[in-house]
């Protein structure tokens, strides 16, 4: 399988630069004369960057990253490979420069009830989630047999066989589905730690054998849940910033579940009218 090749924030020797360019082409699948055409430079001179025989300047560096439409961390990387600083910002998303974005992640979230909704970083941890994710979602926490330390992101807890297999009738699908996501986010280069994850949920016993699922009728493959007495069916959107220029921003990914019957819906209407019911029940 691909693998992003990343240079660590500490080391900024340009004889990383060659080997970064080369690689981010090859992700991208373009030859070197589609690259040096619409980048608007020489095959001649894009040839000897590969080959470390031309030091490109810092404007040089961009032009060619966004081209390649490489994602701003490893933007960051490339620029640091070739000697230079880092572009693009990476600030805690509950940084003060940050707060107008949180507003409208609550906003996103909020609007989203009485269904569930999550926000998750680049590594798929749990960073929020509205109310309606607790009442639903978070009634099975207790019957959990995950690590702590795994406990806190999403695609752990979907896959490990302590996690949220049992109340999935329809775990297979949804699974190898999942996966699909994350997989395109690690072949594409969109996400370092999604190769990692990867890695680590594939190791888990019984897990899908491919990347996709096995043909429903539905249009799209739903989050089919057995609580207690009751069957929840939801889909689920993913929503990302559309033009970020911070590193934070880009990796961060909204997860809505949506009714896909009238009797979901209906359950989870009822779950936030009426406190005293629980699904468990």
């Amino acid at each position: 399988m691909n693998e992003m090749l990343v240079v660590s924030p500490a080391r900024t020797d340009r004889a990383a630069f060659p080997d970064l360019l080369r690689q981010w082409r090859g992700e991208r699948r373009m030859s070197q004369l589609g690259l040096a055409t619409e980048a608007g430079i020489s095959t001649r001179h894009l040839c000897f960057l590969e080959k470390g025989r031309s030091q490109p300047s810092r404007e040089m560096v961009v032009l060619l990253a966004q081209v390649l439409d490489i994602p701003l961390a490893a933007q960051n990387a490339l620029l640091m490979a070739a000697g230079f600083a880092p572009l693009f910002t990476e600030a805690r998303l509950d940084a003060p420069e940050l707060s107008s974005v949180q507003q409208a992640l609550d906003f996103m979230l909020a609007q989203q009830e009485p269904f569930p909704a999550l926000v998750v970083d680049e590594a798929w941890n749990l960073r929020h989630r509205n109310t309606a994710a607790t009442r639903i979602l978070g009634a099975l926490r207790p019957f959990y047999t995950v690590p702590e330390e795994l406990s806190q992101n999403v695609m752990h807890v979907m896959c490990h066989p302590g996690g949220m297999r049992r109340f999935m009738p329809n775990w297979q699908d949804f699974t190898a589905a999942y996966l699909q996501v994350l997989h395109r986010e690690a072949t594409q280069g969109l996400s370092h730690a999604a190769a990692h994850l990867r890695e680590d949920l594939l190791r888990y016993p019984d897990m899908p054998e491919a990347f996709s699922s096995s043909g429903m009728d539905s249009p799209v493959v739903p989050m089919q849940l057995r609580i207690g007495k009751h069957d929840l069916s939801f889909f689920v959107t993913l929503t990302t910033f559309a033009m970020p220029r911070d590193v934070t921003l880009q990796q961060i990914k909204i997860e809505g579940f949506f009714p896909a019957d009238a009797a979901t819906a209906q359950l989870a209407r009822k779950l936030a009218a009426e406190p005293e019911f629980s699904l468990l029940d």
